[in-house]
């Protein structure tokens, strides 16, 4: 399937289903118009004479990748769109080369996911109760997964539209932060960074990844997209650590955006869910690929044969 009809499809069949709420954003619905709003202020410069063939393919904290396009991390609702979507999203991204990233709650049989030999990254919130938290780290541990992950900006739960949910949590601290790296023997990702002073402890804490990101619209209202806040905090790290983001990304033009802004990975949400709908492992996989497709064409034309030759030069701000 082509990326539009997979996005027309998937959105349709989710919106019929009673966890179809999970598709709106939290309370007035800004972060969602804003989103596209600021992903559409820039253009994209072509420098196509003595061009070279774009080749997208990355290696990132020791995962290849076909391209710089990742699931972002999610659990709700993939195991209510049917009993074996988890194994088929697994299969779907191993076949295009991508990595599977996992939300809360988590998944009880990700040890059978991880022996797919998807790659692999598994969250987990800042619960209330940090013994049952350290137990979804160990458990993520023995399953073999390749990245740990830690939602920072989820110390209040989430939220779709009114409705609160994850009342569990509260804030992580730097200390924390610290003794969950000192803890574990596979990378350390922090996600939900929108600040450099947030970016900042990060790295002074161990990260090895962050990922700038409003959560999906899903945390508080009024924040901005991770494009008016990389600047600062690519800035503030200076190259110490890796940087992933997403937020409404949808085509290569989107991902050639970010990478442009300083990102070496792009998450996908809502697409993934999307394309899981609308045609289950051949949809994920024909998601991945198109927007492969369509970032290869882009870096062709734009004059930038591979990912880490991207930068703001090649945009233009309308």
């Amino acid at each position: 399937m082509e990326l539009t009809e997979i996005y027309q499809k998937g959105k349709s069949i989710l919106q019929e289903k009673d966890y179809g709420f999970l598709l709106n954003f939290v309370e007035t619905g800004y972060v969602k118009e804003n989103d596209r709003r600021v992903l559409d202020r820039y253009t994209i410069r072509q420098r196509c004479i003595d061009a070279e063939p774009a080749q997208t393919a990355v290696s990132v904290l020791g995962v290849p990748l076909t391209a710089p396009v990742v699931m972002s991390a999610m659990t709700m609702p993939i195991p209510a769109m049917a009993e074996d979507a988890l194994f088929q999203l697994a299969r779907g991204l191993k076949s295009a080369g991508s990595l599977m990233w996992t939300g809360t709650p988590l998944p009880k049989n990700l040890k059978q996911i991880a022996d797919f030999g998807v790659p692999l990254a598994a969250n987990v919130k800042p619960l209330k109760d940090r013994n049952k938290m350290l137990a979804e780290i160990d458990e993520i541990l023995g399953s073999g997964a390749d990245w740990l992950g830690i939602e920072v900006d989820a110390g209040q739960g989430t939220k779709v539209r009114d409705k609160e949910m994850g009342f569990d949590c509260i804030p992580f601290t730097s200390k924390e932060i610290a003794e969950v790296k000192k803890r574990i023997d596979i990378p350390l990702v922090c996600k939900g960074i929108l600040s450099s002073e947030d970016a900042e402890k990060c790295v002074d804490a161990g990260a090895d990844l962050i990922v700038v990101s409003n959560h999906g619209g899903h945390t508080l209202d009024y924040l901005p997209h991770p494009l008016q806040v990389l600047d600062e905090i690519v800035a503030a790290i200076n190259g110490r650590i890796t940087i992933m983001v997403d937020g409404s990304f949808r085509r290569g033009s989107d991902v050639f955006k970010g990478l442009a802004f300083g990102a070496s990975l792009i998450g996908l949400g809502r697409p993934i869910l999307y394309a899981l709908a609308a045609g289950g492992e051949n949809g994920v996989t024909d998601l991945i690929n198109g927007i492969g497709r369509e970032l290869t064409r882009l870096m062709t034309m734009a004059g930038t044969a591979t990912p880490d030759r991207i930068n703001k030069e090649a945009l233009i701000t309308t």
